[in-house]
């Protein structure tokens, strides 16, 4: 599927593509590099999320998705709010060229992003207990993985994205561990791990397949859950910070 060019952010800072460059914790090689300051000037933005570095990398079937930070990388949370309609969500995301197929959804449903997330109003990791208190239905707020699927969506706002939604009566495919929301999204039960200023997932594919020649980009974003609670149900509302700048996906994997 073609990417577009869809959130109207404009570049204001110079993202570039390098073998490496300098960041608070070293020295990040490959992927995608940013300036520090996040894409557009017209705001501060959160040390938490602001993207100095993006890439994937791959061993065998196994991906990794790496993000690096000004600092404290997954520090900031949603403040709850008690309902689930109008909820936010915070998250880390790899918008990619990988087939959605090769993760268990329809072919060429949408541009598939792995996202890790945090939203403490909802959980929708339904087999999982990310916060290991013997209850699967209470840590949406503990940062997981899912797989997402992205499409243009002018409900959500002129230019902006939204997570695609299933239509009452319609039966697309969808992967195993799909957690039963009308919409797009797959939570897989990769950890997210965060050291200081990174959060890394390490991501296990079938085959080394959807790795060649693809392409990827870097953002953080918060999004919001519909007021009324139906289509479009999720989404994006916030970008805080685009690696690349205009989300042209220059980055490549093992590149």
């Amino acid at each position: 599927m073609k990417i577009p060019h869809l959130l109207h952010v404009s570049v204001l800072s110079a993202a570039f593509i390098a073998s490496e460059a300098s960041c608070a914790s070293g020295t990040h090689n490959g992927g995608i590099h940013a300036e520090k300051g996040g894409s557009s000037q017209a705001r501060v933005i959160d040390a938490a999320f602001d993207i100095v570095h993006a890439k994937i990398t791959t061993q065998d079937r196994v991906a990794t998705f790496h993000m690096g930070l000004s600092a404290r990388a997954g520090s900031s949370k949603p403040v709850a709010t008690g309902k689930l309609a109008g909820s936010r969500v915070f998250s880390y995301v790899w918008p990619t060229s990988i087939d959605s197929s090769e993760v268990g959804f329809e072919k060429e449903a949408g541009i598939l992003a792995l996202a890790v997330t945090s939203h403490p109003d909802f959980d929708d990791t339904p087999l999982y207990d990310e916060n290991s208190d013997n209850n699967p239905s209470n840590d949406g707020d503990v940062w997981h993985s899912h797989w997402v699927v992205l499409q243009p969506n002018e409900q959500c706002g002129k230019g902006a994205l939204g997570v695609v939604d299933i239509p009452e009566g319609s039966k697309p495919r969808l992967p195993k561990t799909w957690p039963g929301l009308p919409i797009l999204l797959d939570s897989p039960g990769w950890d997210p791990v965060f050291n200081g200023d990174t959060v890394e997932v390490k991501v296990a594919f079938d085959s080394t397949r959807p790795f060649k020649q693809t392409s990827f980009d870097g953002v953080t974003a918060g999004l919001r859950v519909n007021r009324s609670v139906h289509a479009p149900l999720l989404c994006v509302v916030d970008v805080m910070d685009i690696a690349s700048g205009d989300l042209s996906l220059p980055g490549w994997v093992n590149h």
